[in-house]
This record gives structure tokens, sequence and C-alpha cells, in this order.
């Protein structure tokens, strides 16, 4: 009894070592984030000048640039001139910290910790197999990273740097390779198993995708040839008039020029024209994926249609296998490709109607480009998830915004019966924004918070969205997803 007692003792701190590094790694990637925050916006390298005070411009010593105590040391002013430094900086490295913390928690957790049940979250690529698997957390970690910039930089000025989208979609296909060579690589015993019915730790098309793994595959060729025209100037880019535009209206106006302006921008006249040039501009990706379908089934032999019941779990069978396989490294490219397409794919098919039924730029090509990478990740599912999630989110969010305006012109008008005064309070206050959209005026609201939310919660709570999605399917149907 002592010998077990002390073992599990080493193996609590153990898992308590893991999860400390993990928050100490998220808090210096935290640091970084703040950077990019700061920079990017501003058109500055990220790299070059090193870390300064804002406001003497003196270099910082590597005493200020320890994430969070550096910033606690400091009393939260500059060591040099004692100027205010913002809490927002301990405040991301923070969240990030425990992010990472989060989800080494929910990919390798073998058991309570400290009381919460963490593993009932694990997915089942996870469960004891770090050593194959890290490619994984380390996307899932890049990913979070992007997300929390590109939240605080959209919030603020209504834009998404497209970057912050290409590091992680990057990130996905390099470590998706390393990850499929250490699979390959590691004996049987200590290869990860997977949820039933797939193959990888996201979303692919399987053994018999062929015609799944032929539409990305053309798909993505069709992306590639519209982006070369693009660049070689045979297609116009959507929206390349917008900035002369802008400047003549805000001329008009006498206002001072800025370009991201949200209410100028839904004043475009020209949207319907505009989306209508995208729809031509993914012609090619469309017309490929139909051909590539066609290839892929020509490829895949005979089928065999299997109906039964699962020994392991006892849930029943009904599939298609091909008698020719898909290569398993083809399956898994596929998989990013597919998350990468559907998610982006789907935000854009949305913009193009929304559009094209408003008269008025109904999302912008940064949640595309977000939605793609959240999809080249995570997989399809969970972009398409998290999309619809975000919906929900900005919903709850604008209703407790309007609700806030209610109680603020509740008081107003106890305070002063003058509708002059009522309305600058309302113009004034941060949640004005909702109560003006709320009235029917056009507003545009930065999407990009949403997605990152509702994605990461529709993606860490898995196994609650598997039994709420799991009634839509028919009876003896599981749902599980990778």
């Amino acid at each position: 009894m002592h010998e077990l007692a002390h073992y599990e003792l080493l193996m609590t701190l153990l898992s308590v070592a893991n999860v400390l590094f993990a928050c100490a790694f998220g808090a210096c990637i935290g640091s970084l984030v703040n950077v990019l925050v700061y920079r990017i916006p501003l058109g500055l390298d990220v790299v070059s000048p090193p870390s300064r005070c804002p406001n003497c411009e003196t270099r910082l010593t590597w005493r200020e640039n320890i994430p969070i105590f550096g910033w606690l040391s400091l009393g939260g002013k500059c060591r040099f001139c004692r100027s205010p430094i913002s809490a927002e900086y301990p405040i991301v490295e923070t969240v990030v910290a425990l992010a990472f913390g989060l989800i080494y928690l929910k990919l390798y957790s073998q058991g309570p910790f400290l009381g919460i049940p963490f593993h009932e979250l694990t997915p089942a690529w996870g469960k004891g197999t770090f050593a194959t698997t890290w490619p994984m957390m380390v996307t899932v970690m890049v990913l979070v990273s992007c997300l929390t910039a590109v939240t605080l930089i959209d919030a603020r000025t209504y834009f998404i740097p497209l970057v912050l989208t290409w590091i992680p979609a990057g990130a996905a296909v390099l470590l998706a390779g390393i990850q499929f060579a250490l699979v390959t690589m590691a004996p049987e015993h200590e290869r990860p198993r997977f949820a039933t019915s797939w193959d990888w730790s996201i979303a692919t098309p399987g053994e018999s995708g062929w015609m799944a793994a032929g539409t990305v595959a053309g798909a993505g060729l069709g992306l590639l040839i519209s982006n070369l025209l693009l660049a070689f100037g045979v297609i116009r880019r959507s929206y390349h008039d917008y900035d002369a535009w802008l400047e003549t209206r805000q001329q008009e106006l006498g206002i001072p020029q800025s370009p991201n302006d949200p209410g100028l921008w839904l004043e475009y006249p020209h949207a319907r024209r505009e989306a209508l040039r995208e729809v031509l501009f993914l012609a090619p990706a469309v017309i490929l994926g139909v051909l590539g379908a066609r290839l892929g089934l020509a490829q895949a032999g005979t089928w065999q249609h299997i109906i039964g019941i699962e020994v392991m779990t006892g849930f029943q069978i009904d599939e298609w296998h091909s008698s020719n396989q898909l290569p398993h490294w083809a399956s898994v490219a596929s998989g990013v490709l597919m998350g990468y397409l559907v998610g982006g794919g789907a935000v854009w098919l949305f913009r193009i109607l929304g559009t094209l039924v408003k008269g008025q730029d109904a999302m912008g090509m940064g949640d595309v480009h977000l939605m793609a990478a959240v999809g080249a990740c995570l997989g399809w599912p969970t972009a398409l998830m998290g999309f619809f999630a975000a919906a929900f989110v900005g919903l709850v969010w604008n209703f407790r915004g309007m609700f806030k305006v209610w109680r603020l012109g509740s008081l107003a008008r106890r305070v002063s019966t003058h509708r002059h005064q009522l309305q600058v309070l309302l113009k004034g206050c941060r949640f004005g924004r909702a109560l003006r959209m709320l009235s029917g005026t056009p507003q545009q609201m930065p999407f990009g918070p949403y997605l990152a939310v509702g994605t990461l919660a529709v993606w860490y709570f898995q196994p609650f969205m598997e039994r709420l999605l799991g009634p839509i399917f028919r009876h003896g149907m599981r749902f599980t997803l990778p």
C-alpha cells in the first residue's frame, strides 16, 4: 500500500510538472502574441527593433521581458521613466499560459487532475501516446496563439491580418507530415488509436475516400490556378477599387481618412458586383473539384456494402468499402486540405450569398482565411461547428451589450428628459453600437473574436458536442469525431 501511494504521488507530481511546463511555454508565447498585436497593425517588423518602452523608448532588459512576473516586479510601471505599462500584457500572457495548460490536460490526461475529470475530454488518439502525437498538440497551440492575436486585433481594427491565418495553416501541413512519420516508424503497440470510423487525429476521407480525395485535390489545384491568374493580372482581385472609392467618400464627408472605417465599408455600392467576381474566381476550383471526384471514383475499383454490428462497441455499421485502398499518407494529406477547403469554403459561401442578398459585404475575407486555417488544424467538422457556434456566441454577446445599453438608457431618462443628452450618452457608450444595430442602422462588427471563441469551445468540449448531435443521426448510429 505504501509503495502504491508513493507511486501515485510521483505520477501526480509528474502531471503537475508537465502542466506547469506547458503553462510556462504558453506564457512565453503569450509575450510573442503581445508583440504581434502591437506591431502588426502598425506595419512594424515583428523581430526588429527589440522590445522598448513605448514612452521613453529605452530598450528593455531580460528582467523586464520575463512573462507575467516582469510586469508584476515593475509594479506596472516602466523602470526607467515610470510611465504606466498596460495591464493587457500580463493578462494576455496569463490567458495563453492557461490555454496551453488546458490543451495539455485535454489531450493527455490519464485521470482526474486536481479532482477535475479532464480525462473525459481526451480524444482517443491522445490517450498515452505523447511520443507520436505531440505534433498535433503543437498544431493546436499554434492555432490558439494566432486566434488570440486575431481576437485582439480584429476587435480593435475590424481587420484580420492574413499572416496570422497562414501560420497555423502552414503549421498544420508541416506538423501533420511529422506526425505521420512518427506514427509510421513507431512499433505497432505504440501507435495511437483513433475514434471509431476515423483513421487520424482530424477528419480524413479514410481508406475508401477516393472521391473526397479527388475532389479536394482538384479544388486545391483550381484555387492555385485562380491565384496564379490573379498574380499575373489576368483577373482582378475583388474590391480592387475600394481604396479609391473610400478616399473620395471620406473627402465628400470631410472626415479623416482611415482604411478600416467599418461604417463606410458597408456603404460601398458595388458589393454584389464584387461577389460575382469572387464566384468567377472560385469557378476553376469547382470545375476541377468535380473532375477530381470522377477521377477519384475511377481509382476506387469495385465497391462492397457492409452492414453489421461492430464487435467492440456494439454499434451498427453501414459503410461502403472500395477494393482499392487510398494510401494512408494520401488520406492524411486530404484530411488537412479538406479541412482547409471546407472550413474556408463554408464561410466564403455565406459571404457571397449574404452579399448578393443584402447588397453589402456580409463577411470579411479575413474570416474566410481564419476558418480555413481552423479546418486545416482541427478538421472540417470542427470548422463547420465552430462557425455555427460563433453565431451563437455573437448573439449572446450582443444581447448582453443591448441589455447594458437599455439599462443605461433607462438611467439617462431618469436623470434627464432631454433627448439630446440621451443620444450623447448612448453615442459615447461602448455598447451604443449594439443599440444602433438593433434600430436598423447598418453596422459592421468584428466576427473574428466570435469565431475564435466558438471554435475553441467546440473543440475543447467535443464529447458534449457528440452527445448533442448524436440524436440527429439514425438510431443505432453513433456520432463520433476524431
